[in-house]
């Protein structure tokens, strides 16, 4: 894919990060204000901002260039939509968190396609156990709070989403001083933050409440899907 420096120069990446915030801190506010249980002013800000935020971070990814690979660009692309279905479902009026999992199951899923592209699955083993470990961690302690209907999905989810930090963190050492050392740093970062966002938002839904827990959960969220964006980019 061709993309002119008009829109790929420092001024416009500058204007184009603004926006994201802007659009991030929209989201943000209209979730922390909105009336409990009520359609108000906020609740459609809130509506609004947080796809569009989204697609922003999506279009950083697919404008990106030079690109790691085209096929690296299509996943981390393929995985920012069902994210973006994703976030439609989970801030419906009506719960639809199964509906909103799946979306991030398959998330995950086209990101660890991506990731698989120039790295071999769990190579370097002690990431894949940490990051399992991890998962495995907090299953064990949300299971008790967990509805019946919902121990055999988060149970794949949780493994999905462990595999993909624990390969970003695989790809991250095969590519420490390469070429591809910049892409795979930041496909680390954003791998690992968001299993921590997703983290922050199955304890305050399952276990205890956050205070503030929307405003923790969007910032890691967004953070965590701007460093995949990132990733995309090549180092030449």
């Amino acid at each position: 894919m061709s993309v002119s420096n008009a829109t790929t120069g420092p001024a416009s990446s500058l204007r184009f990060g603004i926006a994201i915030v802007v659009l991030a801190l929209g989201a943000i506010a209209g979730a922390v204000f909105a009336a409990h249980g009520e359609i108000d002013g906020w609740r459609w800000l809130h509506w609004v901002c947080k796809p569009l935020t989204t697609v922003l971070i999506l279009w950083m990814a697919w404008r990106a260039a030079p690109a790691v690979s085209e096929r690296y660009r299509r996943w981390i692309a393929a995985g920012m939509l069902c994210s973006l279905v994703g976030d439609v479902f989970l801030m419906l009026p009506h719960d639809a968190f199964v509906a909103g999992l799946v979306s991030f199951l398959l998330a995950h899923l086209c990101f660890i396609a991506a990731l698989l592209g120039d790295s071999r699955f769990a190579a370097r083993p002690w990431g894949m156990l940490a990051c399992v470990a991890y998962g495995v961690f907090n299953l064990w302690a949300l299971w008790p709070s967990l509805p019946v209907p919902l121990h055999l999905p988060v149970v794949v989810y949780v493994l999905v989403l462990a595999s993909m930090g624990g390969q970003a963190v695989v790809r991250e050492r095969e590519h420490a001083s390469d070429e591809l050392a910049t892409s795979a740093h930041w496909s680390m970062m954003g791998a690992l933050i968001f299993m921590l966002s997703d983290t922050l938002l199955a304890w305050d839904r399952f276990r205890f409440v956050i205070p503030l827990s929307t405003v923790w959960v969007l910032v890691t969220y967004y953070t965590a899907m701007w460093c995949l964006a990132r990733s995309v980019r090549g180092s030449r």
